[in-house]
């Protein structure tokens, strides 16, 4: 193994492939990516899929929109087809306080060029014949939004940042960060040693104990959620939306012939567990009743459980150490990291370039909580 890199990636999922393509792509030699697993073998394999822009945070929504550009031309860049379905997302609004706060982020989106929009109930329906409207106020929805396949996407990125000469550690566990004061000076990996003076981390939901052996505190706590997929449904419309009940998180769109199903648990507990169980089940058949009741009908052929990656403010942590040179962190997204992926990778490539990144991440610091600065980000799902 080259026992030197100019940068070492932690993390071989979307925000650690995309970070070493764009680094790669630029000019930057002798990166290095370390994974543990296999790629995507953590969070991203797990996730939905979704991809959009409409968030209530400027950021997020800078950081979306620019990501959907790149998904968008990801097969011209990458030679990888994505699956992307450009299908649009569509919240169900059920609340007064709901439909404010959409209203709010829809002239805030719009102003930044994302092409979202409030609609009535029957037009929601229109649009996701499945749910039902009994009690539904209004609903969102943007066009530009839509769903691709993870594994796709990182398998893209991987084999493009090779192209360009990065090299890609499988099957290799990073071990410990070597410093002296507050420089790093090397990556101890099961492999062995590796001298660098950059790191960045793009662990997820691992994330709190690479930032510590670096002596960086990123809090990120990993949370378990649940997919179920269902079998076909006849007369599925190919351009069904994803579509959200935001009132209680129940989220469906079409794979394959059949339909992917999620929601979230608040009885869940912090922790890696990733085996899957039924606990969730009743809660999800009493959301599927009131707003989607079709989908009780349909059998159950698959599913898994990943993990999400929290933060106490449900937002990523995007930056720079102030308090080791050098140790660079994409992580905490909270459930929107893989649809951030290209974007961050655009940012944090920059950042270690000495370059103004497209959108000022500093918000984004995880010094923000220290200093009492939380960035709430209130479209998640």
């Amino acid at each position: 193994m080259n026992t030197h890199a100019s940068v070492v990636v932690i993390g071989g999922g979307v925000m650690g492939t995309s970070i070493a393509y764009h680094l790669a792509a630029a000019g930057v030699h002798d990166v290095l990516l370390v994974e543990r697993d296999e790629l995507a073998a953590g969070s991203t394999s797990k996730a939905a899929g979704g991809v959009r822009a409409q968030f209530s945070d400027e950021l997020n929504i800078q950081l979306g929109a620019r990501s959907l550009e790149s998904f968008g031309r990801f097969a011209e860049e990458t030679g990888y087809d994505i699956g992307l379905h450009r299908v649009g997302y569509l919240f169900l609004l059920s609340t007064p306080e709901e439909v404010a706060s959409f209203e709010a982020g829809v002239r805030l989106q719009n102003a930044l060029g994302v092409p979202s929009r409030m609609i009535d109930p029957a037009e929601a329906q229109r649009l996701s014949p499945l749910i039902r409207t009994d009690g539904l106020r209004a609903a969102a929805f943007s066009p530009d939004d839509g769903y691709c396949t993870p594994e796709a996407v990182v398998h893209g990125y991987a084999a493009a940042a090779r192209r360009y000469g990065a090299r890609i550690l499988r099957h290799t566990a990073v071990t410990g960060i070597e410093r002296q004061g507050a420089t790093i000076t090397a990556v101890q990996t099961t492999l062995g040693r590796v001298t660098t003076d950059t790191v960045v981390c793009a662990a997820g939901a691992w994330s709190r104990a690479v930032g510590a052996m670096a002596g960086v505190e990123l809090p990120v706590q990993p949370l378990r959620r649940q997919i179920a997929v269902t079998e076909p449904v006849p007369g599925l419309p190919p351009d069904l939306p994803m579509t959200i009940d935001f009132t209680s998180s129940l989220y469906f769109h079409g794979e394959g012939p059949g339909l992917l199903v999620g929601m979230s648990d608040p009885d869940e507990r912090p922790g890696f567990a990733t085996d899957t169980h039924d606990r969730w089940i009743p809660r999800l058949a009493a959301a599927m009743e009131r707003r989607a009741p079709a989908l009780l009908d349909l059998r159950r052929t698959g599913g898994w459980a990943g993990l999400y990656e929290v933060t106490p403010d449900h937002n990523a942590l995007i930056g720079e150490a102030s308090s080791v040179s050098r140790f660079l962190y994409a992580t905490g997204f909270s459930g929107h990291g893989f649809l951030q992926g290209p974007a961050v990778g655009e940012v944090v490539r920059d950042l270690i370039l000495g370059r103004v990144p497209f959108v000022d991440v500093t918000p984004l610091s995880a010094d923000r909580f220290a200093a009492d600065a939380p960035r709430p980000e209130v479209n998640r799902v």
